[in-house]
């Protein structure tokens, strides 16, 4: 990798705050797994998703009145700006305090680790990660999910559905679609799909909360989860 190449990592949201509560023993051993790396030089740019809290928002929402996918997506966008202002806090100074909103628009920083949030409505940050990719010359993004592996079903509907360790973009894109529905509970936004196969990116997909196993990923080793390109 080149040297002073940013790394995108792409975080979801319910990894920094799941469903039941915060898990502070991980956002500790998160921390210190990326400032570690920095200390030796890498540079991170950590895209933070909504997860559950911009669900329950747009659950809210879309029970108390008539609203539009437009503003389901803002709530959303909302979402991922706080939770990714929690995220940059918890590098007391290591992290730009300039939040990425948009990733087309490079920013000049000195720091080693830049933070990123929601764009627009009609995508998730999941493209945010590709688009950030490809302004900052990454050829690949870690996408950190609360799953293991990509499968060919929903595992919590179906329980025939089967791990892919090694797919293509075109086999991601028959399981995820075509089309954005914002709170959609899928593996990767089809938008970025799109995206990412035009662009030639790799994508390695890895439980977020196995440290152990992202530690592999960052060092190019052999690792629990599923590749596409």
């Amino acid at each position: 990798m080149p040297k002073n190449q940013y790394r995108i990592i792409s975080l979801g949201g319910s990894i920094v705050i799941p469903p039941e509560g915060f898990n502070i023993e991980f956002l500790k051993k998160f921390r210190e797994l990326i400032l570690k790396r920095v200390e030796v030089g890498e540079k991170f740019i950590l895209v933070i998703g909504g997860g559950s809290t911009c669900r329950k928002y747009q659950k809210a929402a879309k029970e108390s009145a008539n609203v539009t996918d437009i503003d389901l997506d803002w709530l959303g966008i909302y979402a991922t700006h706080f939770n990714a202002r929690f995220v940059g806090l918890l590098f007391n100074g290591r992290a730009d305090p300039e939040l990425i909103v948009n990733p087309t628009k490079k920013v000049r920083s000195r720091k080693s680790i830049l933070v990123a949030g929601g764009w627009k409505p009609g995508c998730s940050t999941d493209y945010d990660a590709v688009l950030l990719a490809k302004t900052y010359g990454a050829q690949e993004v870690i996408n950190l999910s609360n799953i293991d592996y990509i499968y060919d079903a929903d595992p919590r509907e179906n329980s025939q559905a089967k791990k892919m360790e090694n797919l293509t973009w075109d086999e991601l894109r028959k399981i995820v679609g075509d089309k954005w529905i914002p709170g959609a509970n899928l593996p990767f936004d089809p938008v970025a799909a799109k995206t990412a196969q035009k662009l030639g990116l790799t994508v390695k997909f890895a439980k977020g909360t196995d440290l152990s196993g992202l530690k592999d990923v960052l060092d190019g080793k052999t690792y629990q989860g599923s590749l596409i390109k």
